[in-house]
């Protein structure tokens, strides 16, 4: 659940910056960070745990990192 509000969350901002603010951190694969919100929200019967956990082992450490950076830079 938490990952489809990161995801949710990261497509409102996409949109309330008109598209300008997250292209500016191109080393987030942004489209897939926003995907992973629709594929576990309308097909979470074809998602496995271990993608989820390799999604959250491997990823989001670094999105939290760039999260940060974004919030520093915009204050």
């Amino acid at each position: 659940m938490r990952l489809i509000a990161i995801g949710e969350g990261f497509k409102n901002i996409d949109k309330l910056t008109q598209h300008n603010l997250l292209q500016n951190y191109r080393d987030i694969e942004w489209k897939n960070v926003k995907g992973v919100r629709d594929v576990l929200s309308h097909h979470y019967f074809n998602m496995d745990a271990e993608t989820i956990f390799n999604i959250c082992e491997a990823h989001l450490p670094h999105l939290l990192t760039v999260t940060k950076k974004m919030l520093d830079d915009i204050q």
